[in-house]
């Protein structure tokens, strides 16, 4: 079959499969898969196994054959002649609610040509977009080169511990492209190193201090409890004072959030509180000491405020968020979420940060780290991808790196591809992905989708 009346195939798949998608989506959407604590069956908590569930439940109507990873991750195949696997994945868990939402989070919005609702743009939308490719391969009824296989993760949010079980049980796939970043494709991203500033014991005048929803999130809201007088204190444009109790003021803070691999134009609400503490003298000296650290970590985002800005001929510069706050225990933990280029390591890091940390009295527990992985744009797999692009869109766009973590890094052959498209304008009530309001244009969930069976079929082609 030539190409041109494949692609009246593809467009016809799309048009009569549009109210059926966005239900399914709708299903996905109206499941609130925030990790939570683990259950039998359920390593990630009820709603990510309910979201699999519901996902996995799809693909079978669609004649999929299914496999449920004992609550770990899903996965819906279209067996081929090979047992290779050309494989995608995407992943149903979500960051939480957060603040802001004119709507429910949890019910998809169709507004004015855009979908809105927590996971439509990061990661159910893609997700239900890589099944609804499988069910055009499933309904040909031609038998695929390679094995065509959907992975649903459950865990990308907040550790990618689902893969990495993946991986112990089942072989790589020839090749995997995930649906979690920006076209054309992402061949590279930068290192992450993550953990905790703890600081000195406080018994101080500062009864509660809380932010954030997860460390990869720039926070728009936080606030302090206070012990102080409330008069002769004055409130501005992005931090509000009310009395809570006799003698306790509450300090709110107001910020802009987004995703931490993409602070620009963010405003973090945990420094706008941190900030009017310190400048109004509402802290005893072991508190100022804490809050002073707080300053020096927020003052930037590229790390210079701490000394870790670094930046290289492959990847964007550093980044550097701290995403949550709390009081626990007498002591003050303030999360870190740094996204780094090859000019620069995890023992630096970690160097600098104990630093800031044993400053202040206090002390910096290390988390989570891992290396930034690239490879060669210029490989068949990657040309094919971006010729696809660029053919189905008109335009002339480039493979790029990047400071966000996806699944790809898990893998021995693998790429981000899509969906976001960057620098594509949208109404100001529209939110980006791990924000209030998100949202993607519902043209480009249908141009997606026909970039990905297009490209899947020319995959299929490649020696593998």
């Amino acid at each position: 079959m030539d190409e041109a009346r494949f692609l009246e195939q593809v467009d016809a798949f799309i048009a009569r499969n549009k109210e059926a998608f966005l239900a399914d989506l709708g299903a996905l959407v109206a499941v609130n898969s925030v990790e939570g604590a683990p259950q039998p069956g359920a390593p990630f908590g009820p709603g990510p196994k309910h979201a699999l569930d519901t996902a996995l439940e799809i693909a079978g109507r669609m004649g999929l054959a299914v496999h449920d990873c004992e609550g770990y991750l899903g996965y819906a195949d279209v067996p081929g002649v090979s047992e290779r696997q050309i494989a995608t994945i995407a992943h149903l868990d979500v960051v939480p609610e957060g603040n802001g939402w004119t709507g429910s989070a949890f019910r998809l919005a169709r507004r004015e040509g855009y979908l809105l609702g927590r996971g439509v743009c990061d990661d159910k939308g893609p997700a239900v977009m890589t099944l609804y490719a499988a069910k055009f391969f499933k309904e040909r009824g031609e038998t695929l080169p390679y094995t065509l296989r959907v992975l649903l993760g459950l865990n990308e949010e907040s550790g990618m511990r689902d893969v990495d079980y993946y991986l112990e049980h089942n072989p790589q796939p020839a090749f995997c492209i995930t649906p979690d970043a920006e076209f054309p494709v992402c061949y590279g991203e930068k290192g992450g190193y993550s953990g905790w500033l703890v600081s000195a014991p406080l018994n101080g005048r500062i009864a509660d201090f809380s932010g954030g929803v997860a460390r990869n999130v720039v926070p728009d809201r936080a606030s302090a409890l206070v012990r102080a007088d409330i008069a002769g204190l004055h409130g501005t444009d992005a931090v509000k004072i009310a009395p809570e109790g006799e003698g306790l003021v509450r300090v709110s803070g107001f910020g802009k959030g987004g995703h931490a691999a993409m602070p620009a134009g963010t405003v973090n609400a945990i420094a706008l509180v941190a900030d009017y503490l310190l400048d109004n003298g509402l802290c005893d000296a072991d508190e100022r000491r804490a809050l002073a650290m707080l300053r020096t970590l927020h003052a930037s985002t590229d790390g210079s405020s701490v000394g870790i800005a670094a930046r290289d001929e492959i990847f964007d510069p550093l980044t550097c968020v701290g995403g949550v706050v709390k009081l626990e225990n007498g002591r003050l933990y303030q999360s870190v979420d740094i996204r780094y280029p090859t000019s620069i390591d995890g023992n630096t890091l970690r160097g600098a940060l104990s630093r800031l940390a044993e400053e202040a009295g206090g002390r910096f527990e290390p988390g989570g780290a891992h290396a930034p992985f690239y490879i060669d744009p210029d490989t068949p797999v990657i040309q094919t991808l971006v010729r696809t692009y660029n053919e189905v869109t008109g335009k002339e766009a480039r493979p790029f790196t990047m400071g966000g973590g996806t699944y790809a890094r898990h893998f021995e052959n693998a790429v981000s591809f899509g969906i976001e498209e960057p620098g594509e304008a949208a109404p100001a009530w529209v939110g980006p992905m791990h924000g209030p309001n998100e949202g993607v244009r519902e043209g480009l969930i249908w141009d997606s989708l026909k970039i990905y069976i297009l490209a899947i079929d020319r995959l299929m082609r490649l020696p593998l």
